[in-house]
């Protein structure tokens, strides 16, 4: 039996489709492989830093090193634009575009026509996993200005809603908990909060989670829905990228600070204890060391609970590319740098907020590897170690939070 490896980059989207393209392999007769050479490796590729482009050509001569007689597939948004620097480095590599990944077993062997079924568009289980992405939307019409995944996944696209509700279905009648909703623009799923209600009503569901949303789509319907939904989490990913008006406006970015900061206060004028994590991304051409620091006080106002930080990348293609006022590296690090210092009392002061309250946490499949004690995610997506039995996990179990540390809490079964 001819055995597969799939390696993989980038976003939750990618992360689902990683997993769809590991079911056409095992629906064909393929194996997934255990650590030695394959015969098959699909590198899912990410282009949105440059970084992401380099991360993705070492893993494709990592593959050629592994096994130098193996079939290579290339796929994912850096073969959208990049195709010929994959070319240079393994000319037998198969590309496939994003568009295709649904017939990739199919494009590598005829006898898999037979065996790939009808559900080649949806999955039914998520490898290693015990919360599970689900992809409800693709593409994007925003087009920021440094940001050149709209010029790779196209513009905004919808999957259809039985079809998602169907998925979700068999997701979680497999013993999968908490699914997380996810897309390259997942707030421009139409009706979303309409989605969220049917979604709502499958009874093995007991959490439902959304990705990174901008903040222009989040609107009071969905900020209602959500605060009064025992099912979904009160955690809201929205990034900012930047807290200077000036810096926004050139970044194409569709709202102002105060609308940023005045979304977060009405989310928390009905849910206090919600939970806000962020994006930033430092460094932009033009970031003098004064609009920098008016990120620093709008992440001050809003004190997310959790913050992830970039440094700008020149993305060829982009409006930003030859922007004047680059920042330098050395420079956009410092800024960075000082980000996540703050971020750590961010969390740190968020997570006390919970000490001796009763919270309830989805185990992981697997223990803690410092201390081997349990530990899962609160819906607030605060982390949490606990001291139990095997059998406890995979499951939702109430724990009081006795000790709030860097990076997780300890708790306590009830």
């Amino acid at each position: 039996m001819k055995t597969f490896k799939i390696y993989e980059l980038g976003c939750k989207v990618n992360q689902y489709e990683s997993q769809l393209i590991r079911e056409q392999f095992k629906g064909a007769g393929f194996r997934e492989g255990n650590g030695k050479p394959a015969d098959i490796y699909v590198i899912n590729t990410c282009t949105v830093t440059n970084s992401a482009d380099s991360q993705s050509r070492n893993l494709l001569r990592r593959s050629l090193r592994l096994n130098p007689n193996a079939k290579i597939v290339v796929t994912g948004c850096y073969v959208e634009k990049d195709s010929d620097q994959i070319k240079k480095i393994c000319p037998d590599a198969i590309i496939v575009k994003n568009s295709e990944k649904t017939v990739i077993a199919r494009r590598l062997t005829k006898s898999a026509d037979e065996a790939i079924s009808a559900e080649i568009a949806s999955i039914s289980n998520f490898a290693a996993h015990n919360r599970a992405f689900v992809k409800i939307q693709d593409g994007c019409d925003n087009y920021c200005s440094y940001c050149k995944v709209p010029l790779v996944r196209g513009n905004s696209r919808n999957r259809d809603m039985s079809e998602i509700i169907k998925e979700i279905g068999r997701l979680a009648r497999s013993g999968f908990k908490e699914i997380v909703l996810c897309g390259i623009c997942l707030g421009a799923y139409k009706n979303l909060t309409g989605l969220l209600v049917e979604i709502s009503g499958i009874e093995a569901l007991k959490r439902i989670r959304l990705s990174s949303i901008e903040p222009v789509y989040v609107n009071k319907e969905l900020i209602d829905f959500i605060a009064s939904s025992e099912k979904m989490c009160k955690h809201f990913h929205l990034p900012l990228q930047s807290g200077d008006d000036k810096i926004l406006k050139a970044m194409n970015r569709k709202y102002t600070k105060q609308q940023y900061t005045g979304l977060i206060e009405g989310i928390r004028g009905r849910m206090p204890l919600a939970a806000i994590s962020t994006d930033v991304l430092v460094g932009f051409p033009g970031e003098t060391e004064k609009k920098f620091r008016n990120t620093l006080d709008t992440l001050k106002k809003v004190m997310p609970m959790r913050i992830h930080v970039f440094g700008f990348s020149a993305r060829e293609g982009t409006a930003a590319f030859s922007m004047p006022g680059q920042v330098g590296k050395e420079e956009r690090e410092k800024r960075a740098k000082a980000i996540r210092s703050f971020a750590e009392e961010c969390a740190l002061s968020y997570a006390e907020k919970f000490l001796n309250r009763k919270l309830s946490v989805l185990t992981e499949s697997t223990r803690d590897k410092k201390t081997g004690m349990l530990t899962g995610y609160a819906d607030t997506y605060i982390k949490v170690l606990f001291k139990g039995e095997d059998s406890l996990m995979n499951e939702m179990v109430d724990v009081r939070i006795k000790k709030v540390l860097s990076g997780h809490a300890l708790g306590a079964l009830e």
